[in-house]
């Protein structure tokens, strides 16, 4: 075992550039348009960057949907017509405080604003327009003319989709409350000072539940629900010391909210937001069926009574996770004088799960290295990368949080065994080509 040296990563004032250094040189994220010169806060997730995404909301839908068999899923439609974002309010309410500086010209959001007398671009003093209400709904038309009749939207939350079908899950999913519907989708928000790489973008995805109870049990699971997000974080490697459920107090709470609480993570900037789990009572139900005038309630037999029911709402966003997934598995440590880099996701994260790398190019060596990948690939999702010398290519398996490496060399041409390479401990075993499959089902299923 080679000597290790930890270095004191998760106090580094730099780890959010790492990060975003990164992301780029290895394929997590990429500036949207680059090559236009980009367009501001959209990005586009690289072949790396795409798998880890992917499995983000693979291991949200697990826990939320496969693992339970009271939560169904749905994929409502991204574009919407006024009426639905009337009804629930967002027309008029989903407003941030705009506000310009008369010096540098620059935009803010007012509430975010350290000094709300001072322009943190131009540090000019009470340089600030008067604030007005920016509503950050995209519009758009359907058809081909731009006029009012053919307005539509495209979402700013996934939520509505799930409120707008409710009846009609109900009725086919046969399900009653207490239950769920999930969805996993994109949603738009014309945000006033986007920022923070892809914790804040115009274009981001959700990982939304709406969980339908009935009224006097809303309490007991809006704490539940509580309990159970914060869990998924700490279950999936982010340390505790990292994690915090923070309450809203009673000035930040919706109209419609009796409580919600956000999980928050100890980003680079501070503590902010992953997730958000609400209490939202029957508002959006209400909304929607008074102006609708479908019902949107349930009749429950066992007791001859006809309710509205009560909503908890765990709302996270996926982009956002997968930043502090990155964050919270970012290391680094010195390797017989040599800094290694090395994320230490979970598993079920981790975009490759294991890695096939020949020992050299010879024809010797390639078709069986191409046989334990063709081996691999029904189960795992793998690398193969036989460029460079062995030691390079650990290391970049490293930086991509690959768990486990298999190296095929020429004594595999005799044993038909290969080299298995642990990532975190870079401890190594020999294993029977034969019993690859069985070796890493057990560790990685």
């Amino acid at each position: 075992m080679s000597e290790i040296v930890s270095v004191d990563v998760p106090n580094d004032p730099s780890l959010f550039d790492k990060i975003v250094n990164l992301s780029k040189r290895r394929g997590f994220v990429f500036p949207s348009a680059e090559i236009y010169g980009g367009f501001r806060s959209t990005y586009d997730y690289g072949p790396i960057g795409v798998l880890l995404l992917r499995n983000v909301k693979d291991a949200w839908w697990r826990a939320m949907v496969q693992m339970r068999d009271d939560i169904v899923g749905l994929d409502a439609a991204i574009l919407s017509p006024p009426a639905i974002w009337e009804a629930s309010g967002h027309l008029a309410n989903f407003t941030d405080p705009l506000v310009d500086c008369k010096v540098c010209n620059e935009r803010f959001r007012l509430d975010k604003l350290d000094d709300p007398n001072t322009c943190p671009n131009c540090n000019s003093k009470d340089s600030f327009t008067e604030a007005r209400q920016f509503n950050l709904m995209f519009k758009t038309y359907a058809g081909p003319l731009a006029e009012s009749g053919a307005e539509v939207y495209l979402r700013p939350e996934t939520a509505q989709g799930m409120f707008v079908d409710f009846a009609n899950v109900l009725q086919t999913s046969r399900k009653k409350p207490p239950f769920g519907i999930a969805q996993i989708g994109k949603s738009f928000r014309n945000e006033i000072t986007p920022g923070n790489f892809v914790f804040r973008t115009r274009e981001f995805e959700q990982m939304e539940m709406e969980y339908f109870v009935p009224p006097d049990e809303a309490s007991k699971y809006y704490e539940y629900w509580c309990t159970e997000r914060f869990q998924w974080y700490l279950d999936l490697g982010i340390p505790a010391d990292k994690l915090r459920l923070r309450p809203h107090d009673e000035d930040e709470l919706s109209h419609y909210s009796s409580g919600t609480s956000d999980v928050e993570f100890l980003f680079p900037w501070g503590w902010d937001e992953l997730e958000g789990i609400a209490n939202r009572g029957d508002y959006d139900l209400t909304q929607h069926a008074n102006a609708s005038g479908e019902k949107l309630d349930y009749f429950d037999p066992a007791t001859n009574t006809r309710y509205t029911p009560h909503v908890i709402e765990p709302a996270a966003g996926a982009t956002r996770t997968m930043m502090a997934f990155l964050l919270a598995a970012y290391d680094e440590e010195e390797v017989r004088g040599e800094l290694r880099t090395v994320l230490r996701l979970h598993h079920r994260l981790a975009p490759y799960k294991v890695a096939v790398l020949p020992l050299s190019k010879k024809d010797t060596l390639t078709p069986v290295a191409r046989e334990v990948l063709k081996s691999l690939q029904p189960h795992f999702m793998c690398d193969y990368d036989e460029t460079q010398n062995i030691g390079k290519r650990y290391r970049r398996q490293d930086e991509l949080g690959t768990p486990y490496c298999v190296t095929v060399d020429f004594d595999s041409l005799e044993d038909a065994a290969v080299t298995v390479r642990e990532r975190d401990s870079m401890e190594q075993d020999r294993v029977p080509i034969a019993d690859l499959l069985a070796y890493f089902r057990e560790r990685l299923d």
